[in-house]
């Protein structure tokens, strides 16, 4: 037996951010029931954590309405709004590790029609990399900074930055690294004065905190 669904079909007239749906949280016949009556009513939706096996068990007719994206397990059903290519928004990852949650928060983006460009792989092992890329990464007034193990990129970011820092903590690294905890702490307890954080792998929230911001910046 399916559950009632209720879409929040206002919700981007409301708050500026449309409906998305938490696919791994739902049972395969719950998944089909609410993405048949969006299609229907030519309702687009971001769909987030939908799995390869979760895509591939859709039906024919709901799975060929949906832009599905492995790496980040994002998928566009519908319609997509037109790209607005003036990039206000830079990611930034401290390994490669870390890059299916930074797809997450560049997918997030790219739904709501905002552009986002990449900068793979500045952890602070390597100092000079980010120093490298500092006088590029000034002109974003928007950077998502993805980290995971100690999570000192966040801080070295926030320290040389002017732009609004979203931090996300990932559960990359060993034992101490505790499935991404100890960066969360280390975001929400930074020197680094201003650092927005959302929670653990969540690269859906870092890109709606972004869109929220970019909703501020382009109405002005």
């Amino acid at each position: 037996m399916t559950n009632v669904v209720t879409p929040d079909l206002n919700r981007g007239k409301r708050i500026g951010l449309d409906e998305a749906i938490l696919c791994d949280s739902k049972s395969g016949a719950d998944l089909a029931h609410i993405l048949k009556g969006a299609v229907e009513e030519d309702h687009p939706l971001l769909l987030t954590r939908l799995s390869g096996e979760s895509f591939e068990g859709l039906p024919e007719n709901i799975k060929k309405n949906v832009e599905y994206d492995s790496e980040s397990r994002t998928g566009f059903l519908g319609r997509v709004r037109t790209l607005n290519d003036n990039t206000l928004v830079a990611i930034v990852t401290a390994g490669t590790s870390d890059n299916s949650v930074a797809r997450e928060a560049a997918r997030t983006l790219r739904h709501a029609g905002e552009s986002s460009v990449s900068f793979d792989d500045l952890g602070v092992a390597g100092l000079w990399r980010i120093l490298a890329k500092e006088s590029e990464l000034r002109t974003y007034p928007v950077v998502i900074v993805v980290a995971g193990m100690d999570g000192a990129l966040f801080g070295v970011i926030g320290g040389l930055l002017p732009g609004t820092i979203i931090a996300v903590p990932t559960s990359v690294g060993y034992g101490a690294a505790r499935d991404g905890e100890t960066a969360l702490a280390v975001a929400l307890s930074n020197c680094a004065p201003g650092i927005v954080t959302v929670n653990i792998d969540n690269g859906y929230g870092a890109g709606c905190a972004a869109l929220r911001i970019l909703g501020h910046l382009r109405a002005k």
